[in-house]
Formats: C-alpha cells, sequence, structure tokens
C-alpha cells in the first residue's frame, strides 16, 4: 500500500491533531512524560487495577500505534522496554522529540500512519494503542498491520471508546455521553462528527472479536472501564464524565495474541483434515 492508498481519513486525522496539539498535547506533555506510573484512558486507570493488559514489558520490543506525543511509550520505557513510537501527525512527533531532548529518554520515532507501517514482520513483542490508532486508524487495515509487526505469540492490547459510550454521545461532540442512545448499534463503524475534520472507527463487540480472530489472533480479554471512585472530569476531553464513567463503562480494553506457528499450524491441518472428512462424508440429496 503507497501513501496514495491510505484512507483518505488519514489527511483529516492529521489536520485534527495538528489543532489538538496546539491546544492541549503539546502544554500537556511535560507532565505526562514526567509521570512513572503505567495508566490507561482519560481517567488514568492503573494498569494493575484493570489486570495487568500490557504484561511484563521489561526487555519487551513495543511499537505504539498512534503515538501522539508518546508519553505511553516513554512510561513503558522507564519500566524496562524498548518501544517504537509510530504516529502520522508531525507536531505530535514534533513535541515528542523535544520532550526526549528534555527528559533524556530516547525511543525510535517513525512518521507515518498505523494503516501502514514502514517497518519490517515480526519485530515486536508487544502492540499497543490508547486512543490512538485504535480509535483514528481503519481497523481494517491496522489490525492486519499490526498481525504483520508482531512475533508468534505476540500481545496486542488497544483501548477506545466503549460501543455503550459512542451509543450515548449526543451529535455536538461538546456535549458529553448521557443516559439516551443517540444512534443505532446496526452497521457501525466511521463516524464523522459535525463541525471536525478527523474520522474516528468504532466496531461492535461481535466485529473486534470476528476481525481479531480473522487476522490471526485469539481474544485473551476485554475489560470494560469505569472511573475510579476518585476520578475527577478530564480538563480538556469532554466525551464522558467521571460521574458517567462510574456508572457505565466509557472504555473498551482489548487484549489478544497472534497465534504462534505451531498453533496456526496445527488449526491449519485440521482444517484440511476437516474438508477432508466432509468430501467422504454422505450427501444430504443422497
Amino acid at each position: 500500500m503507497s501513501s496514495s492508498d491510505l484512507p483518505e481519513s488519514v489527511a483529516g486525522n492529521i489536520a485534527n491533531w495538528t489543532r489538538t496539539n496546539a491546544e492541549y498535547t503539546d502544554s500537556d506533555a511535560a507532565e505526562a512524560w514526567t509521570a512513572n506510573e503505567i495508566a490507561w484512558g482519560v481517567f488514568g486507570v492503573r494498569e494493575e487495577d484493570l489486570g495487568s493488559p500490557l504484561g511484563d514489558v521489561n526487555e519487551r520490543d513495543v511499537v505504539e500505534l498512534g503515538c501522539g506525543t508518546a508519553y505511553f511509550s516513554a512510561r513503558l520505557a522507564k519500566h524496562g522496554a524498548r518501544p517504537v513510537g509510530v504516529d502520522p501527525t508531525p507536531a505530535q512527533l514534533a513535541t515528542a522529540r523535544r520532550m526526549q531532548a528534555e527528559t533524556g529518554i530516547e525511543f525510535p520515532l517513525v512518521e507515518a500512519a498505523a494503516e501502514r507501517v514502514p517497518l519490517p514482520d515480526a519485530s515486536f513483542d508487544l502492540a499497543f494503542s490508547e486512543y490512538g490508532a485504535s480509535l483514528w486508524a481503519d481497523p481494517k487495515l491496522w489490525i492486519p498491520e499490526a498481525a504483520r509487526l508482531l512475533r508468534p505469540g505476540g500481545r496486542l492490547a488497544f483501548l477506545t471508546n466503549s460501543v455503550l459510550a459512542y451509543l450515548c454521545f449526543p451529535d455536538d461532540p461538546a456535549q458529553p455521553a448521557d443516559d439516551h442512545l443517540h444512534r443505532p448499534q446496526a452497521g457501525i463503524y466511521r463516524m464523522n462528527w459535525p463541525g471536525e475534520d478527523g474520522t474516528e472507527y468504532h466496531l461492535s463487540h461481535g466485529d473486534w472479536i470476528d476481525l481479531l480472530h480473522d487476522t490471526g489472533f485469539e481474544v485473551e480479554r476485554l475489560v470494560e472501564v469505569f472511573a475510579p471512585p476518585n476520578a475527577v472530569d478530564h480538563g480538556y476531553y469532554v466525551t464522558v464524565t467521571a460521574e458517567w464513567a462510574q456508572k457505565w463503562p466509557s472504555e473498551d480494553l482489548w487484549v489478544a495474541r497472534k497465534a504462534s506457528a505451531r498453533r496456526r499450524r496445527r488449526d491449519t491441518h485440521t482444517e484440511i483434515e476437516t474438508i477432508s472428512n466432509d468430501d467422504n462424508a454422505p450427501s444430504a440429496r443422497g
């Protein structure tokens, strides 16, 4: 896939995140980079409170798909990981490089869309995304890229809006989720909010499971993320309030594992045996 083959949503999302960088993520980067604790989502739920979806990252080769200012990768580096950050937005990566210079935490940063990553096959033990590719890249393209980049047995973890939160978002993106369903779940996939440059991608749980399975992943966990009791509303992201997220899951965190070569060979042999047995079975019409 050449750059010209990328979805047109990539350009719009670069424009969206260039603006967001100027409004928020650049000024927030210093605080985000100095934190040591691995935490997820709008309300910063601790990794261990979610059952450690990333696992032990020490000495692991890690790729963050849609890294933004790369603060999450920086935290993993502090825990012994060897991260690589991938993001299509130059402004976000410029902030990340500035923070690398200021903190001395250095790791590769690659300007690329998650739908087409210019890195070799089977390079990583872990691929992850926190509101990066998981929300802003076409999952029918970035999930296969994650599978390509992972070694056999490698882990994929990603967090995005929960299906319920998405259905409860009003059409006005400046308003947080409420207790009404504002759109049907049937057919959800791509969303362009009024007046916004960016394109989001939302899948139902069943569609995520099918896509992951079809791409060679085994789904290990789906964690429905609630805000902790002491959570307060985020100062910039207004998608959900802390009160809402304490009652309903605001985020879905998926954990999947790329099937090992041995497992995949066994599955292939099983499929061949099934086909052979079906060929020898009596016809239903007979």
